[in-house]
């Protein structure tokens, strides 16, 4: 999953948000340079990555991208995944969501990963998690990905393959995002509850 998931699913927890944001840019033992909460906010981000790779809706999702991207087709994916949740959110709801969710992140800044302390202002300034339900923006965010990628260096593929499948990918989200809220609510749980 993108950003947007990440936030979402981190159940109004601070720490946990800040966890779930930074987890990318966070290696190995790195993880214990942060608060236990954090920490926790980084092994959830771990499993609904893990648990989103595996899901059977992912795999047939990936399968639009994967002639043209191969490996990076999963990272296309969690971007359209992010496009269908905004749109599965009342406008007033993901603006409310959006606003708080950087308003807490702005409170942990100094302890950013140096390349999430980079993004980070443009992800505020730009208003990432709300404008995940503009079609724009998620043509925006490919060309992101194919910038920072190796091995490909055009999105327009990926542009053409969103809108020609929409509907099947908007299908592929709605059979797996419940299973997935459903799963990392429990896994929230079990981590704040220990």
């Amino acid at each position: 999953m993108n950003y947007l998931a990440h936030a979402y699913l981190s159940f109004n927890d601070p720490d946990i948000l800040v966890g779930n944001m930074i987890s990318d840019y966070v290696k190995g033992r790195k993880k214990f340079d942060y608060s236990p909460g954090i920490q926790k906010g980084i092994e959830l981000h771990r499993f609904i990555d893990d648990f989103t790779d595996h899901h059977p809706a992912t795999q047939k999702a990936k399968e639009f991208f994967k002639k043209d991207y191969r490996l990076y087709s999963g990272a296309f994916v969690d971007i359209v995944y992010d496009h269908f949740l905004a749109k599965s959110l009342s406008n007033d709801l993901l603006q409310q969501f959006s606003f708080n969710a950087y308003r807490i992140l702005e409170q942990y800044e100094s302890i950013f990963p140096e390349r999430f302390k980079k993004l980070f202002p443009y992800m505020r300034s730009e208003n990432w998690l709300n404008n995940y339900q503009n079609q724009i923006m998620i043509e925006k965010s490919f060309r992101g990905l194919v910038y920072r990628a190796k091995f490909i260096d055009d999105a327009s593929a990926a542009n053409d393959i969103f809108r020609q499948h929409y509907k099947a990918l908007n299908i592929c989200f709605d059979e797996f995002f419940p299973e997935l809220y459903k799963a990392a609510d429990q896994k929230f749980n079990e981590l704040v509850n220990n």
